[in-house]
């Protein structure tokens, strides 16, 4: 049985499709947005419309950005050659928090799962190996200590190896099947810091 009328309706049922967002936060959120001034709901729907149209990935590392690339890559002042290897790009904002990084990254958007039919074609590795064509001198592996993420990491180490190029996974402390997105900045930065060689 409805008890709203259909445009609540639909907004309801619109935002309940969103992740992490079940049925009484989607009414909730809903009517927040009915009770917005029309000019706080226009702003909130055009800035929606805005990074839809124009966020892209990054020519380099393939983060989200609005531009052709990302500000990390276009910054003179960190190091090109140390590649950060991270599942997506709120994993790279979780490192970039910790302000002790100075490399640049690689996003590769998933991680390799059987399971889910997910295989290493699905994710941008073909463009990392593109990019240790230049000069890199490491690449860190920061996957998920997920089985999903080690299995990843093994993968790209077995790929790397034989480039003669330094491959090293963050140390533990990250804990095993955590998401890097909701570790603290000290966590990351000690798992960053005891990174060991494959």
């Amino acid at each position: 049985m409805d008890y709203y009328s259909n445009q609540i309706n639909r907004l309801v049922t619109e935002l309940s499709g969103l992740p992490g967002i079940g049925s009484k936060s989607a009414q909730r959120l809903a009517f927040h947005i009915l009770n917005m001034p029309k000019a706080d709901v226009e702003r909130l729907s055009n800035s929606m419309t805005e990074a839809r149209n124009t966020v892209r990935y990054c020519s380099e590392c393939f983060t989200l950005t609005d531009e052709e690339r990302c500000p990390i890559c276009k910054n003179p002042k960190r190091d090109h050659r140390t590649i950060m290897v991270v599942e997506n790009t709120r994993d790279q904002a979780a490192y970039e928090k910790t302000g002790k990084y100075e490399g640049v990254y690689h996003v590769l958007h998933g991680a390799i799962s059987p399971m889910l039919g997910i295989g290493p074609a699905d994710i941008r590795l073909k463009e990392l190996l593109l990019r240790l064509q230049k000069d890199a001198d490491e690449v860190i592996i920061a996957t998920n200590s997920s089985l999903e993420g080690e299995t990843t990491a093994m993968y790209i180490s077995k790929l790397v190896k034989p480039t003669g190029i330094k491959v090293t996974r963050i140390a533990s402390g990250v804990p095993v099947g955590g998401d890097l997105e909701y570790i603290d900045e000290v966590t990351l930065l000690r798992a960053l810091e005891g990174r060991r060689e494959l």
